[in-house]
């Protein structure tokens, strides 16, 4: 059993099998179909063959004549030229050559142009076989404008040859060859006599000859001359000199970075002047480069810098979302030029916050406050922490015998008052300074010698000592019974108002000794105004330390109160001096 063919479309043949199902000789013969009948490209017929579009630029006023490049005819196909209108709509162009839009044949008119001509234009060809094709031509017609002078030019020219050869654009010439025009040369309002080739030549080129060259052609149709024209830029360039590659950028070798933000690092190479290839700049990440991987964006250019002419290539890659493996990857610039390659590599780092910095900066902040407060609150126990590291360092070496001489006065004592004074001075302070701290104190009443004259003793043993204990009780010091005397039991002894005077002459008018004040019980509803003028001075300098007669405690030689006394005692006691600093 032999199948039989079957013409299909596109003279393509398929095979009938007889014996075979009517509905699968049915769908197999559709298939073929399908697969054999030509596509249909843009709004090409169906069974036509498109060709790419061709697009012009043209100057208002001038003529426009063209022939699609692909177009090869004979004299027996057929052609219809057709348009498209504002409306979208497909108008047909006549083929009446007295019309100022016509087409010949193949070929498409445009007569003394007008921007409404801008378009987009098809030719349909039939050839004598019955095949079709369909040719594209889109026309912009720009305003004689020197704004649109830039979209009328052809490509320039530019190179380094001493003799430059300017040629006519292809679309002038093939006009100029199909209607036998002829051709004028132009720069700006010169013309160039005698220069009717499709070409022209500028010999020993300088600046002066650079600038743009018209080409136009003249023809005649149907008994009327048209002209059509194209126009070329002539710029000078100097030959190019390849040098050894330079890195330009990047600068600094590690830039800071946040993560989950973007970057753009930037690759740029010095390869010579004027160079026109063999300049090349580019990114690797780990030996990879970097427009090979997916998540990273890469814009390359090389361009020759004016005035300086310098060629510069450079690649800029761009990351939009920085992640953990950018800131491990090691990034390598590199150039690459005629004879030389160089290359410079650059790691991220990752940009330390503030508030990292903040947080420490309030932690200083309130270290150094809390410091502070420690040191207000605790100067004095650190004081005499320390009083024992350096037991000499702090000796006076003023030969004195005392560390304080004890001066204490009643003005009206009552049983109460004269029992807590003699308490506090012939106990309570001897116990803690002499017996627990080791100085050495002066109480008058309990150290002076029996028979020596008052005077002499108490003005010597002021010399002798280094500070000045004054215990004020309630109304003590007034001037009107300054010079009554007490006795103070247990010892028995009498004290004057003699003894505050030589104190307060020696720590006020000769500063020899510092005044260590102690208040017993309440000041009294006078306060300190009935003070000599001189104890109330010493008093505003240095507050007195009030006795906390009565708190659990207070005896204690680690007392508040006792840290207060010891700190304005000497450092060291005087019986703990070397010999040398008693004498």
């Amino acid at each position: 059993m032999r199948p039989l063919l079957i013409s299909v479309a596109s003279n393509q043949k398929v095979c009938y099998m007889p014996g075979l199902p009517a509905c699968f000789t049915c769908i197999f013969f559709i298939i073929i179909i399908i697969i054999f009948s030509p596509t249909c490209s843009g709004s090409a017929e169906p069974g036509c063959l498109a060709f790419d579009e061709e697009s012009y630029n043209l100057r208002e006023g001038e003529s426009f004549h063209v022939e699609p490049y692909a177009l090869e005819s004979e004299m027996n196909d057929t052609f219809s030229w057709f348009t498209k209108n504002s409306k979208n709509k497909i108008e047909n162009i006549t083929a009446d050559e007295t019309e100022r839009v016509h087409h010949h044949g193949g070929a498409l008119f445009i007569l003394n142009s007008l921007v409404t001509d801008s378009g987009f234009y098809t030719a349909r060809q039939h050839d004598s076989s019955g095949r079709c094709y369909e040719h594209y031509v889109t026309v912009n017609v720009f305003e004689d404008k020197p704004a649109y002078s830039s979209r009328l030019l052809f490509s320039n020219i530019i190179n380094s040859d001493v003799n430059k050869r300017i040629p006519c654009p292809l679309l002038i010439k093939h006009t100029c060859a199909a209607l036998n025009g002829s051709f004028t040369w132009n720069k700006g309002s010169k013309l160039f006599e005698g220069h009717h080739k499709d070409h022209l030549w500028v010999y020993k080129a300088t600046e002066a000859d650079q600038g743009i060259y018209t080409c136009t052609c003249t023809w005649t149709h149907d008994g009327k001359e048209y002209k059509s024209s194209g126009s070329r830029r002539l710029e000078l360039e100097d030959p190019g000199a390849h040098l050894n590659v330079t890195i330009i950028a990047p600068v600094n070798k590690e830039p800071f970075a946040e993560e989950g933000a973007g970057i753009a690092l930037e690759c740029s190479v010095f390869c010579g002047t004027n160079v026109k290839y063999a300049c090349s700049a580019g990114w690797r990440v780990d030996g990879v480069k970097a427009d090979q991987i997916a998540r990273y964006n890469v814009a390359t250019e090389t361009v020759n810098q004016r005035p300086s002419k310098k060629t510069i290539s450079t690649e800029i890659l761009t990351i939009d979302n920085l992640s953990t493996k950018d800131f491990e990857a090691t990034f390598e610039c590199r150039g690459e030029g005629m004879s030389s390659t160089e290359s410079v590599s650059l790691n991220l780092k990752r940009t330390e916050t503030l508030i990292p910095l903040l947080v420490g900066g309030v932690c200083v902040l309130c270290f150094c406050v809390f410091a502070a407060m420690l040191v207000q609150c605790f100067a004095i126990d650190l004081v005499l922490f320390f009083r024992p590291c350096f037991p000499f360092s702090r000796c006076d070496k003023d030969g004195r015998l005392f560390d304080a001489y004890v001066v204490y006065q009643m003005q009206s004592p009552d049983k109460v008052t004269e029992d807590t004074l003699c308490q506090f001075v012939a106990k309570i302070l001897p116990s803690v300074l002499e017996d627990k701290c080791g100085y050495r104190l002066f109480i008058h009443g309990r150290d002076d010698v029996p028979g020596e004259d008052r005077l002499e003793l108490v003005e010597d043993r002021m010399k002798q000592s280094r500070r000045l204990i004054v215990i004020l009780t309630p109304d003590s010091g007034s001037e009107s019974e300054s010079s009554d005397q007490h006795s103070v039991s247990p010892q028995n002894s009498e004290i004057g108002g003699f003894d505050w005077q030589v104190g307060l002459h020696h720590a006020l008018m000769q500063r020899e000794m510092s005044v260590i004040l102690i208040q017993l019980g309440d000041q009294g509803p006078q306060g300190y105004t009935h003070l000599p003028a001189g104890l109330q001075h010493l008093i505003l300098k240095s507050v007195p330390i009030r006795w906390p007669q009565g708190s659990r405690g207070a005896a204690a030689w680690n007392s508040r109160f006792w840290k207060r006394v010891r700190y304005l005692m000497p450092n060291t006691p005087a019986k703990r001096c070397p010999p040398s600093a008693v004498i």
